[in-house]
């Protein structure tokens, strides 16, 4: 009892000096996949439809080719948003909780792997303090890695502390809830394996039956996980051998940083190997011969084979990212769930070689000791350093720039972060550069765009989008930047155009949606707009500018009833051609054409009249009679410009339905 006492309170101090070491990070801004994931996925800015998480993967990411199954992790955004109202805090303070109860999930499972509470509480520490465990608590969207840590974990300890209760399947709680918070949980079942054959069964027939319950779930799970990500998913990775090929050396470069965290960046400039000969793949190759010959050797001495285990999980928790081409061949992220294995071999190690030392020299302990808090004490002190990089976009992706002078993407996100506050003129610089070293990346290219259209060299801008959407045509968010540009041009019907395939090749981008809106309001296409509005409800019931539209609508609807009890009251022209304003407003353009033709009873020279009719023809897309009534309307005022433009209109559209149609 005095020791769970002991260990409970060593826990909630170390939780208090966590605390004060992530002290300067819960103000910390969104970054990078948290823009698309959170900020823009009006989807996750409301609990209307909690379950949607877990039947439409779509409901995770506005870009279609992220849409991945984490619906946990989707959940528990939605939850987050909904308290905080989207300020960041709320999201750090969550992920710090969960954080927490990780660290202390971690203090048992060390426990019982080490058996030393002392050594346990070490290892725990330095998982909580170390620079590297920041880059996943400050990157919200990555809470992933965070869930997913603590489902293995908490699986683990629940399946060795509590034997009798394995029959019952309890331990598959938690492995489910990570896998279901990210895939990369799905290597439990080799963990465990791992765990069954260093402390509890070398039998391999014994050991397959008891693992057979942890493999079955990982291929349901895995199976529906597979099933339900999103058809257009691209993982963004290529040439698969050669990325395969460089894991070695990517794993080389997650054990020095577990040891020496100095290069820690948000998005490393790390390469592809250029070939199979390439020093880079035969050194990994051999990285990974001397681990698998420590784990040998170490599995064949008693004390030696709780580092056996450790290694063991560091390797088996990166093969999915090793495995799977990524669009990054390496991610500082995800040593996560790898370093608790590193933390219980150095458990191991420190702890034999104390034990071994000690009695011809017991100062060692002292020294060891007094070693061991002053490397805590530089990991706290890294780690608040990596709460200031990650504090705006502006700091972390300057960050990048120095750590990484070789990434495209990160001269282009500090770019961005230039642009934003004003400084368009060096942003495009960074651009430039950017551009050098990836010449062919659409989204460089719609920034690009961006910049120049800013500094006005508008038509090097109109290239510039032109290649986005020629270098990445199944992608909605050229359509979309070109489409905005087109409507501050002034060039509404183009901008409509673009911003109507952006949304037909990605449902979910609500920004397109939100500004075809308003183009739709500025050029009267209100049943055009009143069916976008009802669509995008449907998808997002919540989203804000839907609902402002539709109140536009509603208003166009109810002016239309009243113009009608109106024009019928009254009688006269005029308030037949008011009622015809309104029908058409509010997208009634047949009703808005007789409107009008009352109105010509009764004043047949009226070229209002004849020009509403021409707009409701139009939006009708009955071109002739269009043209006709526009025709009449110029007769009778020739000097009318929106008379001559519903002409023009009318005769342009069929020409380009003549052209079609050859």
């Amino acid at each position: 009892m005095w020791k769970k006492s002991w260990v409970l309170a060593a826990y909630v101090l170390l939780s208090g000096i966590t605390l004060a070491v992530y002290t300067n990070h819960f103000g910390n801004s969104f970054h990078f996949d948290d823009f698309h994931t959170i900020v823009d996925n009006v989807r996750l800015h409301t609990l209307n439809d909690p379950m949607q998480y877990f039947r439409d993967p779509a409901a995770f990411s506005v870009l279609t080719t992220h849409q991945v199954f984490r619906p946990l992790v989707s959940l528990s955004l939605a939850f987050d948003y909904s308290r905080g109202r989207g300020a960041t805090a709320w999201f750090h303070y969550s992920t710090f909780f969960w954080f927490l109860v990780l660290v202390g999930c971690l203090l048992l499972v060390f426990e019982r792997v080490l058996h030393s509470s002392v050594m346990a509480l070490a290892m725990a520490a330095l998982f909580a303090l170390h620079p590297v465990s920041a880059e996943t608590v400050n990157y919200i969207i990555q809470r992933g890695d965070l869930y997913a840590t603590l489902g293995i974990a908490a699986a683990l300890f629940t399946y060795a502390a509590y034997p009798r209760l394995r029959v019952t399947g309890l331990y598959l709680i938690p492995f489910a809830l990570g896998a279901l918070s990210k895939a990369t949980a799905l290597v439990f079942p080799l963990i465990l394996a791992l765990y069954l054959w260093t402390y509890e069964e070398q039998r391999w027939q014994r050991l397959l039956l008891r693992l057979m319950p942890a493999a079955l779930a990982a291929v349901v799970l895995g199976t529906w996980i597979g099933r339900m990500t999103g058809a257009a998913y691209q993982p963004g990775g290529f040439a698969p051998g050669l990325y395969r090929a460089t894991q070695g050396y990517v794993t080389w470069h997650y054990f020095y940083s577990f040891f020496l965290p100095t290069d820690l960046t948000a998005d490393t400039d790390m390469k592809v190997a250029a070939s199979y000969a390439d020093p880079r793949v035969l050194g990994g190759v051999l990285f990974l011969a001397l681990v698998a010959a420590a784990i040998y050797l170490a599995a064949r001495a008693p004390q030696w084979r709780g580092a056996a285990f450790g290694l063991g999980w560091f390797l088996i928790a990166l093969i999915p990212t090793a495995m799977i081409p990524l669009a990054e061949v390496a991610n500082d992220h995800r040593m996560f769930m790898a370093f608790p294995g590193l933390c219980i071999a150095l458990g191991v190690l420190l702890k034999n070689w104390l034990n071994h030392r000690v009695v011809s020299a017991p100062w060692l302990r002292y020294a060891a000791v007094a070693c061991f808090a002053v490397a805590l004490a530089a990991a706290a002190y890294a780690t608040r350093l990596r709460n200031e990089v990650w504090r705006t976009e502006e700091t972390l992706w300057q960050d990048v720039t120095v750590k990484s002078p070789g990434n495209g993407r990160g001269l282009m996100n500090y770019g961005l972060t230039l642009m934003a506050r004003g400084d368009t003129k060096t942003a495009l610089d960074y651009f430039e550069r950017a551009a050098r070293i990836t010449p062919f990346y659409p989204v460089l290219e719609i920034n690009r765009a961006v910049a120049k259209g800013e500094l006005g060299r508008q038509a090097e801008a109109e290239r510039h989008f032109r290649n986005a959407i020629q270098w990445s045509p199944g992608q909605s968010s050229g359509y979309f930047y070109y489409g905005r540009w087109l409507n501050w041009q002034r060039r509404s019907q183009e901008a409509e155009t673009n911003l109507r395939q952006a949304v037909q090749l990605n449902p979910h981008d609500f920004q397109a949606r939100a500004l075809l809106s308003q183009v739709y309001a500025q050029r009267q296409r209100w049943k055009e707009l009143r069916e976008l509005v009802e669509e995008t409800l449907r998808i997002a019931p919540g989203d804000p500018t839907a609902l402002h539209f539709r109140m536009i609508v509603e208003a166009n609807e109810l002016a239309s009833r009243a113009a009608e009890k109106t024009a019928i009251a009254s009688g006269s022209p005029e308030s037949h051609l008011q009622m015809s304003l309104t029908h058409f407003r509010a997208g009634r353009y047949l009703d808005c054409v007789r409107a009008a033709e009352k109105a010509l009873q009764l004043r047949p020279d009226y070229a209002e009249a004849y020009n509403n009719i021409a707009a409701g023809y139009n939006a009708l897309k009955m071109w002739d009679k269009g043209i006709e009534a526009a025709k009449q309307a110029v007769r009778l005022k020739p000097d009318w410009e929106l008379a001559r433009n519903n002409l023009a209109h009318a005769m342009e559209q069929k020409a380009a339905a003549v052209k079609a149609g050859q």
